[in-house]
């Protein structure tokens, strides 16, 4: 398999073929994940610690699960009762975590680049679950095999996403990913919502939901990031949705056979009609958070091959 790394941090060091080994290798997690039995030995022996510093419920869970799925002790530490509550610094955490031999590190934090600061501290293999504004690689990883297992494949599609794409992370690992396999990508958005010189990124970007639907295999929807913001930056929730939320009218301009996506958690009557979220026929939101389980645990396998390999075979765990 093609997949070389150390660390997952972030989609934009991955090759097309390293992120095809990823979702080739999640196929058979699904499969695994459908049986009675869910069980693998693949982490056998090895630690996994959970560190979440921002609130999370799907993604934590899922890394909780893929982990224990395949056999690895799972520790989830209470980041709120941390010592970084009591003054203590991320690199002091680092190296006292390192001291205790982990082997697997998942990670959220506010701050872009926090993740690659403790991937440099520390001996295990680091995922990034989320940082900052920066990157969510997995949440683009799932996205893609959803989009893949639906659609048939993961090149020259029509891609809409929507919403408050500046204060999203999962916005810019997925237009990284999805450009990597030869996408065509839409943004689509208020101004004040959208990163200055987005276009270099080789998106079209729309303020207009019909004209930037027109034609699209996938829409994509984002939560509005209301933690991140820091001033007006739409009029109002109800205006908001009128222009950029998606209900049936809005849809109808998209392909018939189209999907819709979100990454959750949904504001229904915001970003999306009810109605559409639910619809089993187009919304493959649920299809999404299993395959946030089988990608995760697709993503820790691989690390952990590369782990035993730079370990030499007087460490390999048997």
């Amino acid at each position: 398999m093609t997949f070389r790394h150390r660390h997952l941090l972030g989609i934009e060091p991955l090759r097309p073929e390293e992120i095809t080994t990823i979702l080739d290798l999640a196929e058979k997690y699904v499969d695994l994940n459908r049986q009675p039995v869910k069980r693998s030995k693949v982490l056998k022996g090895l630690t996994q610690i959970n560190m979440f510093f921002e609130a999370s419920t799907r993604t934590q869970a899922s890394f909780e699960i893929a982990g224990k799925r395949l056999g690895a002790d799972v520790m989830n530490m209470a980041m709120q009762a941390s010592s970084i509550k009591k003054g203590e610094t991320l690199i002091d955490t680092a190296l006292t975590l390192n001291a205790m031999h982990p082997d697997l590190i998942v990670m959220r934090h506010p701050n872009s680049g926090a993740v690659n600061l403790l991937a440099e501290k520390v001996n295990a293999a680091v995922l990034n679950a989320g940082d900052g504004k920066h990157e969510h690689p997995t949440q683009a990883l799932l996205d893609a095999l959803t989009i893949r297992r639906k659609k048939g494949r993961l090149h020259r599609l029509t891609i809409a996403i929507c919403g408050d794409i500046a204060h999203s992370r999962v916005a810019r690992s997925n237009l990284i990913l999805l450009g990597k396999m030869e996408n065509r990508v839409r943004l689509i958005g208020p101004p004040t919502l959208m990163p200055a010189k987005i276009e270099e990124f080789g998106v079209e970007v729309y303020d207009d939901m019909r004209a930037g639907l027109e034609g699209a295999d996938v829409v994509m929807m984002l939560r509005l990031q209301k933690e991140r913001m820091d001033g007006g930056f739409i009029p109002s929730e109800r205006e908001y949705y009128h222009r950029f939320g998606l209900d049936a009218e809005k849809l109808s301009y998209a392909k018939d056979d189209a999907i819709v996506m979100h990454p959750g958690p949904m504001n229904r009557g915001v970003e999306i009609d009810g109605v559409i979220a639910d619809d089993i026929n187009r919304s493959v939101i649920q299809e999404q958070v299993e395959m946030g389980v089988a990608v995760r645990m697709a993503a820790m396998d691989l690390l952990a091959r590369n782990l035993r390999e730079l370990a030499g075979p007087k460490e390999v765990m048997v």
